[in-house]
């Protein structure tokens, strides 16, 4: 046991030994490297960038040096930090000007404090959050501080305006380490109240991130902002394309600005759209010279260039070159001014550097457009008074299965807005030739007349598309003509249009289709709503619509013949009769008593022999005939008794008129008017018709979200009824209406109402349409061809297409009838029947009547001029029949003559 320690002790100290005279080799590398630069390189002008590519030497040796220490620390249990300072000081004490690095955070610190403390300036190259905290401090000793890498809330701004640009409002949040969380800060600000919920999720520690992609795939969000480092991206996309969330529709964003840099080849199956932002742009002429300069610089064991590709070369290496030509260009100018001395420093002495308070202030009044060396790569350098870089264009990049391109530049000069490269007209172009490429999923739910079963045809056999009929399909078949694309065509599984579950958290029917991405589109009687309308997009309204009542007609029985006697009971018009009688017969006697009725035959003569009475029983009975028909007489009587009972009668004749004039119109509309209820209101406010709606729909969602008092005591209603009032589907509602004998109403869409209307004649609709809506297309948010197929519609709506489908499928054997409303319906014979036969009837007695008088007056005629009967019938039916005699001679008897 103690010779394994003693040969383990042995080990390790060759070991360090090995490690320290690297790191010896490194740092006196590095102060040749900073010393040649203002010594040797500045007077070589264009060649001074070789030293560049000894100085990205130094650095990755420098890291790699940086973690073996690292290693030994641990394992000696010497802090990292410790351990960087005694390298820092040793490194301090040979003289430097400039300290460059390190290249992360986690050694940052002490680095920044002995650059402060000795007054050396230090330029940094990564994500410093921390320097605007530890600026404010000091002031004086935080202006030596400079850091090249964008400044951290204008990158998380720039994040966030391209977030919003893209109009993303559901969208997941992955990130690798808790500073992940400060770069997409800016994104989460910017999230509101009412919008979707943000998913926010760390990585799982390891290399393993299915469980967690699996999550995302099972939480239908579809676009990802990705946080991690650049080169565990294309790991975790890797596993992100197993799991099925590479597949078309989901977009990612990447925050790591070397995003450019990784090979997606691999990825060649995935559909998704990813989108990243870069610092430095490949095609500029700047980094193919440097990639050219460092692909001569190096060679491999066979003697053979190493090629670098400019898109290879990622934003750090990038940096590091244009903080050395920085530091170059500065170093020079200020030497020609004054004698620049590099001295040795002691990390424990009070002596600092006299060039280094000098050199920032120079750096930070003058800008870096353009350097001794090639560049700067990534842009013209300024910085603010904390040394952060607030000054720099970042390039978006769009790549996807059909192109890999530049599409706009965000600038920090105007953070909120991106300058787009690609011109509308170039959008609108791909997009045509995708919407053009496509062949598209719909689905879509059985109801007539939408969508049927074609019927089976004897000899010929339906496939694919070709299965089903009606207005769904003939629409289908018109927008793909217009787009010049395909589709095919399937139902969805549970039948539903379209709910959500608040319970399970999920929809159903043909949103949850859109939303699991197995379907493009979805097309029926899909009714465009709020809740609907946050989770998928929808074209523009192809049928406009609302809210209904469907009720049965009533029943109504044959009229009987003498219906019009319906009116009044067969008391009142036995009454009547008698009144009738006993009224004339009262006139007949008070007339004989009141001396007032009785009259001068002869009023020429003054003094007459007698009085006659003109109020026989005839007259009497005519004179309240007249009366009781509103016509009137020719005679009126004169005598005070007399003239009241006339009056009372007519008093009574007008009220019975009236009374059966106003009874008759009612009984007459209340035959024509069938359901007793016209509107919504009157629905509500009975209790003996039930009323229900199609469960999960549309119309559910509007009674139960509406706060309209009435029709939140409709849906009160609807829930408390048993048995239950909802209907599964619209079908299932006509036929509850049809066989409830007029006991139950059924609230529809009215274009579905319609259509049921046209075809059962024994149905009605009740009442104005309860709301206002509009049928659409569904599909995913933010679609590419949503703007084409809406296009599309509206194009069959300006052809008139859109009218002619709706006159195909809506026409119906019931269409007639009912354009003749109730306020129209006529009356028909069976209704008036009775009057006629009256009327014939008291023809035929008239008739009668006067053929009896005819042979009485034959008869006295006979007897008069001593004639048969049959000459004196054969004389009054000559003279009778002759219509052109209007005069009749009166022949007197004999005895008359005689006297």
């Amino acid at each position: 046991m103690v010779l394994f320690l003693v040969i383990l002790a042995a080990a390790f100290s060759i070991h360090l030994f090995i490690l320290l005279h690297s790191l010896s080799i490194s740092i006196h590398f590095f102060v040749l490297c900073i010393n040649s630069a203002y010594s040797e390189l500045l007077p070589l002008g264009s060649r001074a960038y070789f030293s560049s590519l000894h100085f990205l030497q130094l650095a990755a040796c420098s890291i790699t040096v940086h973690f073996v220490l690292f290693f030994c620390a641990r394992i000696l249990r010497i802090s990292e930090t410790r351990l960087n300072r005694l390298w820092l000081c040793e490194l301090v004490e040979k003289g430097i000007a400039a300290i460059f690095g390190p290249d992360t955070s986690n050694t940052n610190e002490i680095v920044e404090s002995v650059a402060k403390n000795l007054e050396i300036p230090q330029f940094q190259v990564f994500w410093n959050p921390k320097l605007e905290q530890f600026s404010a401090e000091n002031e004086y000793k935080n202006s030596l501080i400079f850091n090249l890498f964008p400044e951290p809330h204008m990158l998380a701004t720039a994040f966030a305006t391209l977030l919003n640009e893209m109009k993303w409002k559901k969208y997941a949040v992955l990130y690798e380490t808790d500073e992940g969380l400060i770069r997409v800060q800016e994104i989460l600000k910017q999230h509101g109240p009412q919008d979707p919920s943000v998913i926010v999720r760390k990585l799982t520690v390891g290399t393993d991130h299915r469980p967690l992609l699996k999550e995302m795939k099972a939480s239908s969000v579809f676009q990802i902002v990705l946080d991690c480092e650049s080169d565990h991206i294309l790991d975790i996309l890797e596993q992100a394309r197993e799991v099925k969330l590479m597949e078309e529709y989901y977009s990612y964003i990447l925050t790591s600005l070397d995003s450019h840099s990784i090979d997606l080849g691999r990825l060649k199956a995935a559909k998704s759209n990813i989108t990243s932002l870069r610092l430095i742009d490949p095609n500029t002429t700047e980094i193919r010279m440097v990639a050219q300069d460092w692909e001569l610089g190096q060679l491999s064991h066979n003697n053979q260039h190493i090629k670098v590709s400019p898109e290879s070369i990622r934003t750090k290496a990038a940096l590091i070159y244009d903080s050395l030509n920085l530091f170059t260009t500065i170093f020079a100018e200020l030497d020609l001014a004054q004698t620049i001395e590099v001295k040795p420093l002691s990390c424990q002495g009070n002596e600092i550097s006299d060039h280094g308070l000098s050199m920032s202030a120079f750096i930070r009044i003058r800008p870096f457009p353009k350097g001794r060396m090639i560049g700067p790569l990534s842009g013209p350098l300024e910085f603010n008074n904390l040394g952060q870089r607030t000054i720099f264009t970042l390039q978006i990049i769009e790549r996807s299965l059909h192109h890999h391109r530049v599409v706009g530049v965000w600038n920090s000069k105007k953070p909120k807005n991106i300058n787009y490269t690609i011109s509308s007209i170039e959008i609108k172009e791909e997009i045509k030739t995708q919407v053009q490429m496509k062949t598209y999923r719909v689905k879509s739910r059985l109801q007539e007349p939408y969508l049927k079963i074609r019927k089976a045809v004897p000899g010929k056999i339906f496939k694919g598309n070709d299965v089903y009929e009606g207005y769904v399909k003939d629409l289908l078949d018109g927008i793909a003509d217009i787009l010049n694309a395909t589709y095919e065509l399937s139902l969805v599984e549970d039948g539903y249009h379209g709910n959500y579950d608040p319970k399970k958290r999920e929809w159903n029917g043909l949103i949850k289709e859109i939303l699991d991405r197995r379907a493009d589109l979805a097309v029926c009687d899909l009714t465009i709503t709020y809740e609907r309308k946050k989770v998928v997009d929808f074209s523009m309204p192809f049928m406009t619509l609302g809210i209904s009542i469907l009720h049965s007609k009533a029943r109504r029985e044959p009229p009987a013949l003498l219906s019009f006697m319906n009116p009044l009971s067969l008391d009142v018009w036995l009454y009547m009769a008698t009144a009738y009688l006993g009224i004339s017969i009262i006139i007949f006697l008070v007339a004989r008593l009141a001396p007032g009725d009785w009259e001068n035959p002869h009023p020429c003569n003054q003094e007459p022999e007698q009085l006659e009475n003109v109020w026989g029983l005839k007259n009497c009975f005519w004179l309240t005939m007249g009366s009781i028909m509103n016509q009137g007489c020719d005679i009126l009587p004169k005598g005070i008794s007399t003239r009241m009972v006339t009056g009372m009668w007519w008093f009574f004749s007008l009220i019975i008129t009236a009374s059966y004039t106003a009874n008759m119109a009612a009984f007459l509309t209340m035959e024509r008017m069938g359901p007793t209820i016209e509107s919504a209101e009157d629905l509500a406010t009975q209790s003996k018709i039930r009323y229900g709606i199609m469960e999960k729909g549309a119309t559910e969602t509007f009674f139960k979200e509406s706060n309209v008092s009435l029709y939140m005591r409709m849906w009160a209603q609807m829930q408390q009824d048993v048995p239950s009032p909802f209907e599964r589907t619209n079908s299932d509602g006509v036929k509850r209406v049809r066989a409830s004998k007029g006991l139950y109403a059924f609230l529809m869409e009215s274009t579905s109402l319609e259509f049921e209307r046209n075809r059962h004649c024994d149905l009605k609709e009740v009442g104005r349409w309860l709301d206002i809506k509009g049928y659409g297309i569904a599909m995913p948010v933010n679609s590419i061809y949503r703007t084409e197929v809406s296009g599309a519609v509206l194009k069959m709506q300006e052809l008139g297409k859109l009218h002619e489908l709706k006159e195909k499928w809506w026409k119906g054997k019931c269409e007639k009838e009912n354009l003749e409303t109730e306020s129209t319906a006529r009356l028909d014979l069976s209704n008036v029947g009775g009057v006629f036969v009256v009327l014939v009837g008291g023809m035929v007695c008239a008739l009668s009547i006067a053929l009896l008088e005819f042979l009485w007056n034959v008869k006295k005629t006979a007897v008069q001029h001593h004639l048969t009967l049959r000459e004196a019938f054969i004389m009054e039916l000559k003279f009778a029949v002759n219509f052109k005699i209007r005069e009749k001679v009166i022949h007197k008897s004999s005895s008359e003559s005689r006297s």
